[in-house]
């Protein structure tokens, strides 16, 4: 029994160290407040869970926003959620990837580096704007309180989840002496998703990055087994714990890993109106 107490508290100083390994991010005040981060005992910024993410926030900021567009990410892998080897009715990976891409833009540079035009819902939106032009028509008179042009973009960004590989790895090890067992395993999947930007005015694919993120699952257990009356009574006890690492998860960390490696890239091929900190560092203040 103090063997299986050692185990328990093993796992959980595990759990208590993959909790203190969030990091802080540097994040301005109104990115803060829009987002609804938790600051608390963060004396640097917001506590943040994806490094993926923490990367993103903390670039550099651009000169000016860029205005892209998300039409559609869709699943492209065609794989179904599996149980014992039977295929499921669900689908392996998220059916709403868009909104991850639209949100991972939207924290670049803490809000500094897109503009996302409303896409996805344009003709409900067309549809709104039709409404409320026909009403002030009809109650105001024709042209008063016209409004304001859609906003258009000259990039669009367009993708999918490409890939979804169940069981790429799996291992195990256990040991038994005297009754008392334990037992560890382990399992690795990986999803991968592509990302290209399209310049609008000509179709020209200005870049496509492909990312890929490994999905963890490991689990430990313990089991003994011990006679009482005398032997004639067996009691056998098992414990155990596994720690799966969501699909969702790391679809979410895939799409922020390629919107960086975007940005990251267009820095490079002057793309973007983007400015070093070197550079800006130095620049001669106007009067």
């Amino acid at each position: 029994m103090r063997y299986l107490g050692l185990c328990f508290l093993v796992l959980i100083a595990g759990c208590a160290s993959v909790n203190s390994a969030r990091e802080c991010a540097s994040l301005s005040q109104d990115y803060i407040n829009a987002k609804g981060f938790e600051v608390n005992d963060c004396p640097r910024g917001p506590r943040i869970e994806r490094p993926t993410l923490r990367d993103l926030v903390n670039l550099p900021a651009p000169r000016q926003k860029a205005v892209v567009s998300v039409y559609s990410f869709l699943d492209l892998t065609g794989q179904r959620a599996t149980a014992d080897n039977m295929a499921l009715f669900s689908t392996a990976v998220t059916q709403g990837a868009d909104s991850f891409l639209i949100d991972a833009l939207l924290a670049a540079g803490g809000g500094k580096w897109f503009l996302v035009a409303e896409r996805g819902n344009l003709d409900a939106l067309t549809r709104e704007r039709q409404l409320i032009i026909s009403t002030r028509n009809s109650y105001d008179g024709e042209g008063s309180n016209k409004l304001a042009p859609l906003l258009f973009s000259g990039l669009i960004l367009t993708g999918g989840i490409i890939g979804y590989d169940a069981n790429t790895r799996s291992a195990g090890i256990g040991a038994r002496y005297l009754g008392i067992g334990l037992n560890t395993q382990y399992r690795i999947d990986e999803v991968t998703v592509a990302l290209r930007v399209i310049l609008v005015q000509t179709g020209q694919v200005l870049l496509n990055v492909i990312t890929s993120k490994r999905i963890y699952s490991a689990a430990t257990g313990f089991d003994t087994f011990i006679f009482t009356e005398n032997g004639t009574e067996l009691v056998e006890l098992e414990a155990g714990i596994a720690k799966n690492e969501t699909a969702t998860y790391a679809t979410r960390s895939a799409i922020e890993a390629a919107v960086y490696a975007v940005i990251i890239q267009g820095i490079e091929d002057d793309l973007w109106d983007y400015k070093p900190q070197e550079e800006a560092s130095h620049a001669i203040p106007s009067n």
